[in-house]
């Protein structure tokens, strides 16, 4: 990314650090409210964090998009077309991570592909930013504009032709259907008790939007130039798209977990109100330090930050350690959990700092190796 907006990247950079965050607990019965999804309708801040990764994909598609279109149809689909699926593969391959478990019994046994999750994080960040590239390249910037509005009006009318009597229930949404007929039931994310993806299919609708979003907040951000006319329609936009979103509220849910349309403008207004933040103090005062090294250091390789934040986790689960006894037995935990257990939960009285200091000593783990590879300037490119 041009390092003229330096904010970007910070940007882009605390996204991942807060998506790392959330995702590693120490314990996820000990979580304080604001790192917790909304059980369903609303928005914490930790629904947040989804999105503006996704807006900051369109932010950075800004910026290469004049590459891909100089290097014409063909170029494009190649470069397009190898990340969506290379990205989409590495999320497949950790969900089926490490490939085997433990059983009751405690032996390793082979994890069948009949029950890995198709579905996730990276999955979804494959789909959107290839269908936003598509329409993108070929819709130009008004045109998309356009599409993404049309987008999120569709997605609304599909959910009440779906169930009009309860269409933003989980057992009234449209689109499980639809995910159970062509990802099949047991492929599917159980989170919720029952077989419904938070990443299914039709939820990317409106998720597809948040990057082209992003997209065109990046466009504006590049023709204006790093002035205060620019800053200051970043403010303005900010306001109407939190502003219509809680309108829309009224009537189709802020909801994170079917991806509601307003939750994709809600959203969207507070990435703007961020991002014009961001550039205000670090582009126009200069105020930068330790604080936007921090976050920098994850923007430089974000995707592969990510995916080893869950594949450190998952290839140590199979690491067993001994842990005292139950009736008898020898019982076992893996090194991280024993980490929790014996050096974070005695220092608290209350579980839910023990949980909060861990996921914090992890994030800084993960920040080491961020910052080892960007010193080193290893950029690992997806």
């Amino acid at each position: 990314m041009n390092q003229r907006y330096y904010s970007l990247d910070v940007f882009r950079g605390a996204t991942v650090a807060l998506m790392i965050l959330v995702n590693n607990p120490g314990s996820w019965s000990h979580i304080y409210d604001p790192l917790e999804h909304a059980a369903w309708h609303g928005c914490t801040p930790t629904d947040l964090v989804f999105p503006f990764f996704l807006f900051a994909v369109g932010n950075a598609m800004a910026f290469v998009m004049p590459k891909l279109q100089q290097s014409g149809t063909a170029g494009f689909w190649k470069k397009v077309l190898k990340r969506s699926v290379l990205i989409f593969l590495i999320g497949l391959f950790l969900n089926w991570f490490p490939f085997v478990r433990y059983n009751d019994a405690g032996e390793l046994i082979l994890k069948k592909w009949e029950t890995v999750r198709i579905m996730g994080v990276l999955q979804r960040i494959a789909l959107c930013y290839l269908f936003a590239s598509i329409i993108i390249y070929y819709c130009k910037l008004k045109g998309s504009f356009v599409f993404a509005g049309i987008l999120l009006m569709a997605y609304w009318f599909m959910c009440i032709a779906g169930n009009s009597a309860d269409p933003y229930s989980l057992s009234g949404w449209f689109g499980t259907d639809i995910d159970k007929a062509i990802i099949g039931e047991k492929h599917l994310y159980r989170g919720e008790g029952v077989p419904f993806d938070p990443e299914g299919l039709m939820s990317s609708f409106a998720a597809i939007v948040q990057v082209i979003l992003g997209y065109i907040a990046g466009n504006y951000i590049i023709t204006k130039g790093k002035n205060f006319e620019m800053l200051t329609g970043l403010f303005v936009a900010g306001c109407v798209l939190i502003f219509t979103g809680f309108c829309w509220d009224m009537f189709f849910p802020i909801n994170k977990k079917i991806w509601t349309s307003s939750y994709t403008i809600y959203t969207t207004g507070l990435a703007l109100l961020i991002i014009a933040m961001l550039i205000y103090l670090i582009e126009f005062k200069n105020a930068r330090g330790a604080w936007s090294s921090f976050f920098n250091a994850f923007g430089k390789n974000p995707l592969f930050i990510f995916a080893l934040s869950a594949l450190i986790p998952k290839s140590l689960a199979l690491v067993r350690i001994a842990n005292g006894s139950k009736n008898g037995e020898t019982t076992y935990t893996s090194p991280l959990r024993w980490f929790y257990q014996n050096c974070c939960e005695p220092l608290f009285t209350d579980p839910r700092n023990a949980s909060l200091m861990y996921a914090i000593l992890f994030i800084a783990f993960m920040w080491l190796l961020a910052w080892l590879l960007h010193k080193k300037k290893i950029y690992i490119k997806v």
